[in-house]
């Protein structure tokens, strides 16, 4: 089946849970991990549950090599290549965990999340506006 760039904008169109392929920064190998996005007017972020005294690796991975791919699930199956930028800018980090606990993970607390929280923001590439 051939998925058009419409079925794949339409899955991106709003958050649900897809796959992640980085490179492991030490071992150079394929690191898939399963997560969730969210779709902020229009950018795509990845998140995680606020934990003070963990670094996430899949975040490490991507502060030393932003390339990756996305894998999309579900009705629409595709692997998108796409890269990464850790959003490490306070404004912006509130901005969208405040839109994360407001839309989607309301038992979350924003001002965990805003301090211990990995977040990315990914551009796929090959999507044509």
């Amino acid at each position: 089946m051939d998925i058009t760039q419409d079925a794949v904008r339409r899955a991106l169109g709003r958050g649900h849970t897809i796959d992640i392929t980085t490179t492991g920064r030490r071992t150079g190998r394929a690191r898939r991990i399963e997560i969730v996005f969210h779709n902020i007017d229009g950018h795509i972020y990845i998140s995680g549950t606020p934990n003070p005294s963990r670094t996430r690796a899949w975040l490490r991975n991507l502060e030393a090599d932003p390339h990756m791919t996305l894998h999309l699930k579900g009705a629409v199956r595709a692997d998108l290549p796409a890269t990464a930028r850790v959003v490490t800018d306070p404004a912006e980090r509130k901005r969208v965990f405040d839109w994360i606990v407001g839309n989607a993970w309301r038992s979350m607390n924003v001002d965990a999340m805003e301090r211990w929280s990995p977040l990315i923001e990914v551009e796929p590439e090959g999507l044509a506006a």
